[in-house]
């Protein structure tokens, strides 16, 4: 594909949603398009705010954590994974709505607690943190919202922030 070509298609990707420079590099290179001609394009992108890591980072973590209802180390592990600077991505995540970061957590302790079925509320407790783990969701966070939690009994539940 020719410069003009991956510009357009890009800019017009750009301009419909946000995107990470790390997404575009990896379309170009399925298009062939050359490395200096991709420079070229990325540059433009920053250059006419096409493209912003930092509102890239902000609107994917609002988005994982109000429609895929993901935890916020989730949401890090991912923007890692897309190549998202560590200021950019403390800033997104900073930028989470605590009260609602909590709210989406207890519905989803809530729908999870009628599904269990367990034998003790120990027993109950460990999957519910195994589930919000898996979520993404910070240790520190569950124990403040699951159900009777006997806190005592979760010693051996490894502790993280």
């Amino acid at each position: 594909m020719d410069y003009n070509t991956a510009l357009f298609r890009l800019t017009s990707l750009c301009a419909g949603s946000e995107q990470c420079e790390w997404n575009l590099r990896e379309k170009m290179k399925k298009w062939e398009v050359s490395r200096s001609d991709s420079d070229k394009i990325i540059d433009y992108l920053y250059d006419e705010r096409y493209l912003d890591e930092q509102r890239f980072a902000l609107a994917y973590a609002r988005d994982k954590m109000r429609y895929n209802r993901w935890g916020r180390q989730k949401i890090d592990q991912n923007l890692r994974l897309l190549h998202i600077s560590a200021p950019s991505r403390k800033e997104a995540l900073l930028g989470l709505e605590e009260k609602e970061y909590e709210d989406i957590l207890q519905e989803l302790l809530a729908g999870k607690v009628r599904t269990i079925k367990a034998q003790s509320d120990y027993e109950r407790n460990g999957k519910l943190i195994r589930f919000a783990l898996g979520r993404g969701f910070e240790m520190s966070v569950i124990m403040k919202y699951l159900p009777d939690a006997d806190f005592d009994a979760l010693d051996d539940v490894e502790m993280e922030d």
